[in-house]
């Protein structure tokens, strides 16, 4: 089983999207609660995977969300991103079993005496998490400190994870077909994850190339990550991905 092979088999089908849960709320009580609905929304519409994050809520608020969903033993894959602090991504996916990862840059955020750094953070992290790791490369918000072209820092990327992220510049924008197909090139047979800016107008061509979308915004009320997710909106979603499947199958 090569590199893509083994990241996908995390996931019972074809092209799975990943729904993101951003934490939103102004009392604890208000994030656990908004967190249990998303959730349901989420697995009721046949979403294929959750990435639990801390975009708006603080590590407590995390790990305490992290513990429900463990409590619900469903059937898909649960990952974990935890913004700004890496470390503790590995820590929580080790400590609840989750299945996989997300960690926004894993090259070229630092500057170049930095790098060996890094490499070290990586190896003494990984080699005690079980997760697979999805490592975003230029992602959005990150710093690009590197001397090193895209296509270099995309193969270093290859050796510090088991997927790699593209994004355009920010939360909601469309991530552009020609970064896209930059990021396919240099990675024929790594698995590419679109990670922002994926809608039911974009969702065919982009995972045309791609092997998964992980989608935050788009699922909101609003289109926007300040609002609330909308069983209507993930349903609509879902069924244009479903299209896509048959139209995989024919």
């Amino acid at each position: 089983m090569n590199k893509k092979e083994e990241f996908l088999s995390l996931f019972n089908v074809k092209k799975p999207i990943i729904g993101v849960i951003h934490l939103k709320g102004d009392t604890d009580e208000e994030i656990l609660n908004r967190a249990k609905n998303e959730i349901s929304i989420y697995v009721e519409n046949g979403v294929d995977a959750i990435l639990m994050e801390n975009y708006y809520g603080h590590y407590n608020h995390l790990e305490t969300a992290i513990q429900y969903i463990k409590t619900l033993e469903l059937k898909i894959p649960i990952g974990v991103n935890v913004l700004n602090v890496d470390a503790l991504g590995f820590y929580l996916a080790t400590k609840y079993s989750l299945d996989f990862m997300q960690i926004d840059s894993v090259v070229g955020h630092v500057k170049p005496r930095d790098e060996p750094s890094l490499k070290m953070f990586f190896e003494l992290y990984r080699s005690d998490c079980k997760a697979k790791l999805i490592g975003g490369v230029r992602f959005k918000y990150q710093p690009m400190l590197s001397e090193k072209t895209i296509e270099e820092d995309l193969q270093l990327a290859t050796e510090r994870c088991d997927a790699i992220a593209v994004t355009e510049n920010a939360t909601g924008e469309a991530t552009s077909m020609a970064k896209i197909e930059l990021f396919r090139k240099e990675l024929p047979d790594f698995p590419l994850i679109v990670a922002a800016g994926v809608t039911t107008e974009n969702a065919k061509e982009q995972l045309a190339i791609c092997d998964a979308a992980i989608v935050g915004s788009y699922f909101k009320d609003t289109r926007k990550d300040t609002g609330d997710v909308s069983a209507e909106h993930v349903a609509e979603f879902m069924r244009v991905i479903k299209e896509l499947r048959s139209e995989l199958n024919d």
